[in-house]
């Protein structure tokens, strides 16, 4: 059953995402194709608190699908954790007729997202943007694939140095609470060891595995770090390995918010094309605090009270497949 929506709002919020652009044109211009208005929301709960919020139409956001980053900008917003701050947000939405609301973020956005529709009763739907891919609910997140690409290729060319040189290089990857990034790039980067939050692999563990190498006399040493690990970032891994063993020349690299940037892949292009379609039309369906997903390569619902306080779990079989391929 359809319901009496006419204007919706999109927004990006939290840490920025290759593939959040893809998602932005795919809402925008499903919109207008089922003949709805559309606004864009600058800076995130920043900007709907302010006021910052523009009519968009199908050339705004042509040439756009191509690119990193965001074009509505994004933001982490202190002043909507309290009330007077989303009653501003509310009162902003409200007067400018949007009557139905599409969030592009992480489960910051969405956890912000569920306290607004539960004052406000604002019809909302959420998209999952983040490179971390740790949201329950679905199988992938816009961004983690171009971010795991990105960081896939600079392992690749770190390692020609690695060679050259006899050199260990402790690579640390973005993941503060989850090693999606690590566990893949690692995998495909042919790394000796990962180091994940997920995982319980001890500091000793990590030096007897660099201990075979060095007597099986292996050409390269490359450890990817999640930067949430538990037993220490890369430059503190190297300086607890320097301090033990001198036979490697050990360098570090942090890859950082270069993960975060870049051209989409065409994966994540897609992935966001789809998001942003199943948005427009859920909301059109009456679709509800809901966070859209695709599992097994369907787009699927979630209810909010399923995702929050979950998270996508890495699965025994990539941990197995990393430790198998590392001899």
């Amino acid at each position: 059953m359809e319901t009496k929506i006419s204007k919706i709002g999109v927004f990006t919020s939290g840490g920025d995402a290759p593939g959040m652009n893809a998602a932005i044109r795919a809402v925008v211009r499903a919109s207008i194709y089922y003949k709805k208005e559309v606004f864009g929301i600058m800076q995130g709960y920043d900007g709907m608190i302010a006021g910052e919020i523009v009519k968009l139409g199908a050339r705004s956001v042509g040439n756009i699908i191509q690119r990193g980053g965001t074009i509505l900008k994004s933001a982490r917003s202190q002043e909507f954790r309290t009330k007077e701050g989303r009653k501003k947000a509310f009162d902003n939405i409200k007067r400018s007729g949007i009557d139905a609301l599409v969030a592009i973020g992480g489960d910051g956005t969405f956890a912000g997202l569920n306290v607004f529709f539960e004052e406000f009763g604002i019809p909302s739907v959420c998209i999952p943007g983040t490179i971390d891919n740790d949201l329950a609910g679905t199988d992938y997140t816009i961004g983690f694939d171009t971010a795991t690409n990105t960081a896939v290729e600079a392992i690749d060319k770190i390692r020609d140095t690695a060679i050259s040189h006899n050199r260990l290089f402790f690579i640390e990857v973005m993941g503060r609470n989850s090693g999606y990034i690590a566990i893949n790039s690692g995998i495909a980067g042919g790394a000796v060891a990962t180091i994940i939050p997920e995982d319980t692999m001890t500091l000793e563990e990590l030096f007897s595995k660099l201990d075979e190498g060095e007597q099986s006399k292996r050409k390269s040493n490359l450890i990817v770090v999640a930067e949430g690990s538990k037993i220490g970032g890369a430059f503190d891994l190297a300086k607890k390995f320097s301090e033990r063993n001198n036979y490697f020349d050990i360098k570090v690299t942090i890859l950082g918010h270069l993960q975060r940037g870049g051209t989409p892949t065409y994966f994540d292009r897609v992935l966001a094309s789809k998001m942003g379609v199943a948005a427009v039309e859920g909301l059109i369906q009456g679709k509800n605090k809901a966070m859209i997903g695709i599992r097994n390569n369907q787009i699927v619902f979630n209810d909010f009270e399923t995702i929050m306080g979950s998270k996508h779990l890495i699965d025994d079989e990539s941990l197995r497949i990393a430790k198998i391929l590392s001899i």
